[in-house]
Formats: C-alpha cells, sequence, structure tokens
C-alpha cells in the first residue's frame, strides 16, 4: 500500500450522446497499462452517476517534470496514435481539468495497483465515490486546511464517510500545455467511497441531522467564507483502482 501522488489531474470530458461506453471501453482496454508503463498511474475512472454523457477520470505523476515527459511520451506514441481517433470521435470537450496537489503529504489516495480487475472485465461495481470540490475566490489558505483535517473530517467520518483523500489546487505552470488545464480557479476537492447508494444516502441523511455539521461546519464554508461547491457522484467502471 502507498500513498498516490505528489501531483494529480481531476479530468471530467463531456461526451457525445450515447458515446460513454465506447470511450470506457476502449479506455480500460487500451490505455491504463501503456500510460503506467510511462510513470503515470491511473487512479480511477467513473460514469457520472448525474450527467450520463460524463466520463471523468483521475491520473497521478511524481511531479511536475516527469508529468511533462510523460505525457509527451503517451501522446506522441503508437498506443494513442492508433485509437485516438476512435476515442477523439466520442468527445465535445476533454479540457474541464484541474491540476492538484495533496492537501497534506499524507493525504493523497493509498492504493494498490495488484487489486484492478484485469483487462477485459465486465464486473458492475456497486460502490459510489463522492468528489465533493469546494471552490474559493483566493488561493487557499493552510486556516482552511487545518479546519477541514480537525473539524470537518471527523464530521463526516462520524456521518459514515470513508474519505480516500484531499486535494488542493496545484498553481505551478502547466508543463503540457497541449492538455489544457483550468487557471485560475482555487478548489479543495476531497474524495470518499461507499459501499452503495444506499450507504451513501444514509451518510447524506445523517450530515444533514448533524448539529456539529449546520452549525460549526455550514456556517464556516456559507457565511463566513461564501465558498461555493458541487458534488460528482461517481460509479467506478470495471477496471478503476478507486472502487
Amino acid at each position: 500500500m502507498q500513498t498516490c501522488c505528489p501531483i494529480v489531474e481531476l479530468r471530467q470530458y463531456t461526451l457525445h450522446h450515447g458515446k460513454r461506453d465506447v470511450l470506457i471501453d476502449l479506455f480500460d482496454r487500451e490505455f491504463i497499462e501503456p500510460q503506467e508503463t510511462l510513470a503515470m498511474n491511473i487512479l480511477g475512472q467513473f460514469r457520472d452517476l448525474d450527467d450520463p454523457d460524463r466520463f471523468v477520470w483521475l491520473r497521478g505523476f511524481q511531479d511536475m517534470a516527469s508529468r511533462a515527459a510523460a505525457l509527451q511520451a503517451f501522446y506522441g506514441g503508437p498506443v494513442w496514435k492508433a485509437h485516438r481517433e476512435t476515442a477523439n470521435a466520442t468527445m465535445i470537450d476533454s479540457d474541464n481539468v484541474f491540476l492538484l496537489r495533496p492537501t497534506r503529504a499524507d493525504s493523497g489516495f493509498a492504493l494498490e495497483t495488484s487489486n484492478r480487475s484485469p483487462r477485459g472485465s465486465k464486473e458492475i461495481r456497486s460502490g459510489v465515490v463522492i468528489g465533493t470540490i469546494y471552490y474559493f475566490d483566493a488561493p487557499v489558505n493552510s486556516g482552511f486546511i487545518d479546519f477541514f483535517e480537525r473539524v470537518m473530517k471527523p464530521v463526516l467520518a462520524e456521518a459514515g464517510a470513508a474519505i480516500l483523500a484531499s486535494f488542493v489546487t496545484e498553481n505551478s505552470e502547466n508543463t503540457f500545455p497541449a492538455l489544457p488545464v483550468r487557471k485560475g480557479e482555487n478548489v479543495v476537492i476531497w474524495f470518499a467511497r461507499f459501499g452503495n447508494q444506499a450507504t451513501c444516502d444514509r451518510y447524506l441523511a445523517a450530515l444533514a441531522q448533524s448539529p456539529k455539521w449546520r452549525d460549526e461546519v455550514l456556517d464556516e464554508l456559507t457565511i463566513h467564507r461564501n465558498i461555493a461547491q458541487e458534488i460528482l457522484r461517481l460509479s467506478p467502471t470495471a477496471r478503476s483502482q478507486l472502487r
């Protein structure tokens, strides 16, 4: 078990209607191992449960320099060249990308690549991964990170969330400009895993009824910081590490 990775991309693709499973089948079959051979880590692939035309995935790197080298090698290499027309034909937009780093050294994903299902797997996943995005109007300071660790995480855990990782915007220059990332965004993103949708629903109900969440956390988020929130409800694909 290891914590991965110092640099993470959260990639959200808008697809042509009805083409999501075409891209997922291609991705799970052809794109995972060739990228990981080049020192990238394909952390998770997901169907957005609230948007049938959105595909979401996470990719990790050791640092920004190795990110540039790995992406150049993959997108200039034979695997992408062989399949890019099929992949690109499914997509309307692939530029909705956050470049992230863990909020703390130990806040990344803890994963075992050996747990990934083999090529050709069609296993249906019952688990749900929730990604919660907080948008700030200024760079995120250490005070909020401390508040998240000290106050928010215990309340979330008490309500039933198994928190997997938390990230903040990585403000380094994009080292591979052929793949754009969102600029000028200041976000904190955390991920939690639930065994099924019913478990997730019980967590949301418990959180809504929590006095500490209502009186301390929501007060801090909405009144004192005026933070906007977005929630991604994600279903792992058959070969997703995160599941």
